[in-house]
Parts: structure tokens; C-alpha cells; sequence
């Protein structure tokens, strides 16, 4: 067993004073996250799975729970779309053309700053997609598998894994659509 653990997603955010950073913990067995935890304290938001067990948010810390769904049938005209930024400018500027092409082909775009919370955001149905280049497994391991077990598909581009090269994120027809248009800007690139 291996835990993944990312003390402190969104530092910035936290260092700013903005509400969405949390702690991300995740199980590894043999190569597969099989549990997974989100906690955003300023949310008062945990959200948790297990695989094959669902994924569910517990919220204002005495409330119950609800089981978790990423949204379904959403064309990308009418998505939602979450990403993120690299710290190194020149990845930055790259990062931005890219977004520059994707904005008009959604609904719009959020930049929230912490991807464990887009992930987890994405399980809950209040974004619709994500995607991200740059980040590292302890970014995804607990909201990856919360976005899967919540119905998402999460992978990289061509069928690769997700990983630092590119994340993408989304429910399954809403992921091919995205997946087309983020291969043919070479979000990889920068």
C-alpha cells in the first residue's frame, strides 16, 4: 500500500485567502488508487470514495451524505469547463492560447486553482468538464478516482493515462468531444 498525499492543493489560494484549497489523500494498492479523500475546510466539503463504492460529499461537517454524479448529455457548446495554470510563464502563455481556443467553443471556462477541488467539483455536477497539463499524481489521485467513481472519465490524450503531460476530465460523451478539441490545439506543448 502507498499513500498519495497533497497537504495543501491550491497553496496559493490558501497563501491569498480564498476558500478553495484542501487536503487530498489517497490509498494506492498494486498500481490502483482504491480510496480516496478531499477535505475543503473553508467548504466545509469531504468529499470521499472507494473503488467500485461510489463517490460521495459529506458537507457542512454534521450533515448527511450524498452520493456524488458528474453530469451527463452536456455538449460541449453548453459545458462548464475547469483547468488550471503552471507556475512557469512560458507553460503559461502556451496554457493561455490554449484556453483562448476553447472559450468560445463552451459555455464558458472557471479557473479555481486547485485541481483535487475542480476534480471533486466535477464529481458533484457543478462543473461539467476539466482539464489541466502540469499537474502530478498527488494533484489527481484522490479527485481522479472521486470523478471517476462520481461517473467521469479521466485520462490523458490518445488514450494515455492521465498525468503531467494532460489531465482531462468529464463525463463520457462530454470527454470525446472535449478530447477532440484539446488534441487538435496540442495542449502538450510549453
Amino acid at each position: 500500500m502507498r499513500w498519495i498525499v497533497d497537504p495543501l492543493d491550491g497553496t496559493v489560494n490558501y497563501l491569498y485567502g480564498l476558500s478553495d484549497w484542501a487536503v487530498s489523500i489517497a490509498a494506492e494498492v498494486a498500481g490502483q488508487v482504491v480510496a480516496g479523500a478531499v477535505c475543503v475546510p473553508l467548504h466545509r466539503a469531504l468529499f470521499t470514495a472507494t473503488a467500485g463504492g461510489g463517490a460521495w460529499l459529506r458537507s457542512g461537517w454534521r450533515a448527511g451524505v450524498q452520493r456524488l454524479a458528474c453530469t451527463t448529455g452536456v455538449a460541449l457548446s453548453d459545458a462548464l469547463v475547469g483547468t488550471g495554470f503552471g507556475y512557469e510563464a512560458g507553460r503559461r502563455a502556451a496554457q493561455g492560447q490554449i484556453v483562448a481556443a476553447v472559450v468560445p467553443r463552451v459555455r464558458d471556462i472557471r479557473r479555481a486553482g486547485a485541481a483535487a477541488v475542480d476534480l471533486c467539483s466535477l464529481a458533484a455536477g457543478r462543473l461539467d468538464a476539466f482539464y489541466e497539463r502540469g499537474l502530478h499524481e498527488w494533484d489527481v489521485a484522490a479527485g481522479g478516482l472521486i470523478a471517476r467513481e462520481a461517473g467521469a472519465r479521466v485520462a490523458g490524450l490518445h488514450g494515455r493515462p492521465a498525468s503531467e503531460s494532460m489531465t482531462i476530465a468529464a463525463g463520457p460523451g462530454l470527454f470525446a468531444q472535449l478530447h477532440d478539441l484539446l488534441a487538435g490545439l496540442d495542449p502538450e506543448r510549453g
